[in-house]
């Protein structure tokens, strides 16, 4: 059989002895510590993260190989938020006057309009 596949003997038998080769293992305790550090952070670090925390215990192995790593174990960074296109350019909003000078009762229908706003977006958060 080995003269068919064109391998040598002793290949085959140190291969029957131990079937998974070193990088697989090697793979395998990687993986360790890769899914330690993503649990660690709660789901948030991505491979470069990931890479730097495995560099500060002495595991130096580099980026890529971490990157085939978590997405062999289906392991993805935490993406923030889409930002929206913001327009510079355009013309000044106008504030509309204060008319009611916040006395609410009116003498007949349709003399005055009011709202209410249930929240606001602002810099500092949402005013409710």
């Amino acid at each position: 059989m080995c003269k068919v596949l064109k391998i040598h003997r002793s290949g085959y038998y140190a291969w029957l002895r131990d079937p998974q080769c070193q990088r697989k293992k090697d793979d395998a305790y990687l993986l360790g510590y890769v899914k330690q550090f993503w649990l660690e952070s709660g789901g948030v670090y991505g491979y470069r993260k990931i890479t730097k925390d495995m560099k500060v215990l002495g595991e130096t192995r580099g980026r890529n190989r971490i990157l085939r790593l978590m997405k062999g174990a289906g392991i993805s960074a935490q993406r923030g938020y889409k930002r929206r296109a913001s327009y510079k350019s355009g013309e000044i909003s106008m504030v509309a006057e204060n008319h009611l000078n916040r006395e609410f009762s009116v003498p007949k229908p349709n003399l005055a309009w009011v709202t209410d706003i249930t929240y606001i977006r602002t810099h500092e958060g949402w005013l409710f």
